[in-house]
């Protein structure tokens, strides 16, 4: 078969396929971003995690009122003496924050509910819509002419409610 021959059944396999598909990952997306946040606090307790930050937060927001309060008293002196200048960095590279725990342990969530997701009717829809996607684009590869796989295609999207094959014999000429 010739490449532009399919490249333009790819093209239509994306044309049909891509709207579905993004219309079922945005309503997976949704679920997953309230799993994930309901599963972030439970995760860190089941692993002990919960106690590290907590100790963590408190420790933040006490290097926080420590670098305000540093950063007033310096600000207060440099105004006091118009010589002196403020340089200090409050951020070192190597530390590691409360947010890099959160972040981490979000990551892990997310993996946790993308596995669950998939048990849900919304995930096992996005799952059968990427796997009729594949098997049609599977179908344009291993068929040779053009009539086997507008067939095959045919009977393939029909199960999802698209139909390949549209009848044009009952559309109305537009007259001039």
């Amino acid at each position: 078969m010739p490449k532009y021959k399919v490249e333009h059944y790819e093209s239509k396999i994306r044309r049909h396929f891509n709207p579905l598909i993004e219309e079922q990952e945005l309503l997976v997306k949704q679920f997953k971003t309230d799993a994930t946040k309901r599963i972030v606090g439970k995760l860190a307790k089941k692993m002990g995690a919960d106690k590290i930050m907590d100790a963590f937060k408190k420790a933040e927001d006490q290097m926080k009122k420590a670098q305000q309060d540093a950063k007033t008293f310096f600000t207060k002196k440099a105004k006091q003496d118009d010589k002196k200048t403020l340089t200090y960095d409050l951020r070192n590279s190597e530390e590691i924050s409360l947010k890099d725990c959160e972040e981490q342990l979000r990551d892990w969530a997310k993996e946790l509910v993308d596995r669950e997701i998939r048990r849900r009717p919304e995930g096992a829809q996005l799952s059968q819509l990427e796997a009729v996607k594949q098997k049609a684009m599977d179908i344009v590869y291993e068929n040779g002419d053009d009539a086997s796989i507008a067939k095959a295609l045919d009977i393939c999207t029909k199960k999802i409610g698209i139909t390949w094959v549209v009848d044009t014999s009952k559309i109305k000429q537009i007259s001039a």
